[in-house]
């Protein structure tokens, strides 16, 4: 018998006996004993995928934000792509996106083959405001379809408004929602979940490991539009249906009694296979179930970085807070005066690195990309700049002690110290 191939048993991982790097993420999924069990249970059953999973995720997740409808897919981008199919945006259209955000909210839009208005944002918050909408319709010239506020952080900023101001000029609302699960916000007197859409066509959350439930890989876009809900559904899975009240090739489709053959289906438009497997919403599901206890310690979490932080200011301060809202934090961002304080970013981080806490920049502006400055040229968006240059995430996940918060705290204002500015 010829030896096993060296290359494949390096490719044999523990993950047991992985080593575990000492340091505090600025994110990290809590994964449990129970969630285990829920992803074993169907890696033991027949359907690993397009079983009864999806559809119980998609259930639950419906109720958990108040929305009338949730279709899961494979990611947050492919559910932003998803969501902008749906609503028929295409060439020739335009969409409003806010430069502080991930590649993938501006990169959902080329995907179907429209162009992007980069808006600016608060440069305290990192959120699009009315006033940048404005601006951003302003040099549309009438031609945008769609815009996509961003959730920053885990706050929607003036959603309403931007609600009210995107319906005057006929756009289409997708909130990317990836940061927010579980944000509360006040609306007409009334406390609405972030993803119930009141103010939006369509929301898109992600289940990435550091968001504030994990999938692995996951997203899911909800609507109160039963139209909408069905598209996307087809939308990801090839554009295919096996709706017999659909079936345009009668002849084929059903028998001499008009029955629906058993093996039919129609592909009536192109889509794409953006499925979320049953393996993948088994453990969404049971993270699911953990959400009001994620959310609690998140927030908790930001009240003792507040507090510890509160002695920095001006040096360095969280970012401004949305009023009548009760966020989920997915990030916990400050802003630090480093020009004032004579302290250059990097050196920051990497003094906090070596202190075993691990740091991040959410998010460069997309409009210092180099493709899009190659596409649509150098562009200036001063709250976006002014944010990006004074921002850091510090760590921010359920599983952090307040030994950790106090840590990070402790940190910062060492090195601001040093600097003799504290």
């Amino acid at each position: 018998m010829r030896p096993p191939c060296s290359a494949f048993l390096a490719c044999r991982i523990d993950f047991r006996e992985s080593p575990t790097v000492n340091i505090i993420p600025y994110g990290r999924q809590t994964i449990e004993d129970d969630d285990v069990r829920a992803v074993e249970a169907v890696l033991r059953s027949d359907a690993l995928t397009t079983g009864a999973a999806v559809p119980a995720f998609e259930t639950a997740f419906a109720a958990a934000t108040g929305a009338g409808r949730a279709v899961s897919c494979s990611s947050a981008t492919a559910g932003l792509h998803l969501a902008l199919m749906a609503a028929d945006v295409g060439p020739g259209d335009l969409v409003i996106v806010p430069s502080i955000t991930f590649l993938a909210t501006a990169s959902a839009a080329l995907y179907v083959g429209a162009d992007i208005v980069f808006s600016d944002v608060d440069p305290d918050s990192g959120l699009m405001r009315p006033v940048d909408l404005d601006d951003a319709l302003q040099r549309a010239g009438g031609r945008a379809k769609a815009v996509l506020p961003v959730h920053m952080a885990g706050q929607p900023g003036a959603i309403e408004a931007l609600s009210y101001r995107a319906r005057e000029n006929n756009l289409v609302v997708i909130e990317d929602a990836c940061h927010a699960l579980g944000t509360t916000y006040e609306r007409a007197g009334a406390s609405v979940s972030v993803g119930c859409c009141a103010d939006s066509d369509m929301a898109v959350f992600s289940f990435h490991p550091v968001k504030t439930i994990a999938m692995g890989e996951g997203g899911a876009v909800t609507t109160n539009d039963p139209a909408l809900a069905d598209r996307l559904a087809r939308l990801r899975n090839h554009g295919m249906t096996r709706d017999a009240s659909m079936f345009v090739n009668t002849e084929m489709a059903f028998d001499e009694n008009d029955r629906a053959n058993p093996w039919f289906y129609e592909m009536q438009e192109y889509g794409f296979n953006y499925r979320a497997s049953d393996i993948h919403c088994a453990l969404g599901l049971s993270q699911l179930g953990k959400l009001e206890r994620f959310a609690e310690r998140r927030r908790q979490i930001a009240q003792r970085y507040d507090g510890g932080l509160s002695t920095l200011a001006p040096f360095l301060r969280p970012i401004a807070r949305t009023p009548a809202t009760n966020p989920v934090w997915h990030l916990y961002v400050v802003l630090i005066e480093f020009d004032a304080a004579e302290l250059e970013r990097a050196e920051v981080m990497t003094r906090l690195r070596n202190a075993g806490i691990g740091t991040q920049v959410h998010y460069i502006p997309l409009h210092f990309q180099p493709y899009y400055q190659q596409r649509y040229g150098p562009q200036t968006f001063p709250g976006a700049e002014l944010y990006y240059r004074r921002c850091l995430s510090l760590p921010m996940f359920p599983g952090m002690a307040d030994a950790d918060v106090d840590l990070v705290v402790d940190c910062l204002a060492n090195i601001l110290k040093d600097s003799g500015r504290s």
